[in-house]
């Protein structure tokens, strides 16, 4: 696994972050020391997909990256007939997955597709998962975004829901910034990668806070909707039709 070092230096990053091979080269590295708690999001993944994905229905993982929830979902699905479609925009984690995709020896076909999540044709689903993904989105598209998952999904299927948020309480937001911080430090990111990636990032992914995304959940129509892992300002809920 190659090492993130994006922001080892002001050469290095040119100010904007981007979904470019650069990125797609180190991302394994970079999701594990970068997002608390994601190897525990792809795990409980994998979990879920054993017990809420119906047989002969879709699963979709959007915003795909290198493929961990796809994958993640395909050994561990036992239901027959099921197909998991994987997406991403961009064109340099498709490829790279694609390649993950065709070295695995997992049983259900995966249909890796280069496209805007919010052109997806969802249908017939029993399993959604949104990874780290909808708040890359223009925060005036997510309630679209929530509610044509929601449409294209069946009675009983799962939405899984991760995201990095703000905390509406102004001095536990400093408190959890700070110790996403030192955990970064901990990972051996220095003072000036953190800040660069900081600035680099901050147009580009836009959190909201907890409460937001319960609501947009419910206003969508799931019936259930709870948080089932929080670390530091990063958490995953899920949301049952």
């Amino acid at each position: 696994m190659s090492e993130d070092r994006i922001f080892a230096s002001e050469e290095a990053a040119d100010g904007t972050f981007r979904f470019d091979e650069t990125v797609a080269a180190v991302f394994p590295d970079m999701l594990q020391r970068s997002i608390p708690g994601y190897v525990a999001s792809i795990v409980a993944i994998g979990c879920l997909a054993h017990r809420y994905v119906q047989a002969e229905t879709h699963c979709y993982d959007l915003g795909c990256s290198l493929g961990e929830a796809t994958l993640a979902m395909r050994h561990a699905i036992p239901a027959p007939g099921c197909r998991i479609i994987a997406i991403d925009n961009s064109t340099a984690m498709i490829s790279r997955c694609q390649k993950i995709i065709d070295d695995d020896d997992g049983a259900t076909p995966i249909d890796v597709v280069a496209s805007d999540i919010r052109d997806a044709d969802i249908n017939n689903a029993s399993m959604v998962v949104m990874n780290y993904t909808l708040h890359f989105l223009p925060i005036p598209d997510r309630d679209e975004m929530i509610a044509k998952i929601f449409a294209g999904m069946n009675a009983g299927g799962v939405f899984v829901l991760s995201e990095k948020v703000v905390d509406e309480d102004e001095e536990i937001e400093r408190v959890l910034v700070d110790l996403h911080h030192d955990q970064k430090r901990r990972n051996a990111y220095s003072d000036s990668e953190i800040s660069r990636k900081r600035a680099a990032i901050e147009n580009v992914l836009v959190p909201e806070s907890q409460s937001a995304h319960m609501t947009r959940l419910t206003s969508a129509g799931f019936s259930h909707v709870g948080v089932w892992l929080r670390h530091f300002n990063f958490m995953s809920l899920l949301a049952i039709k």
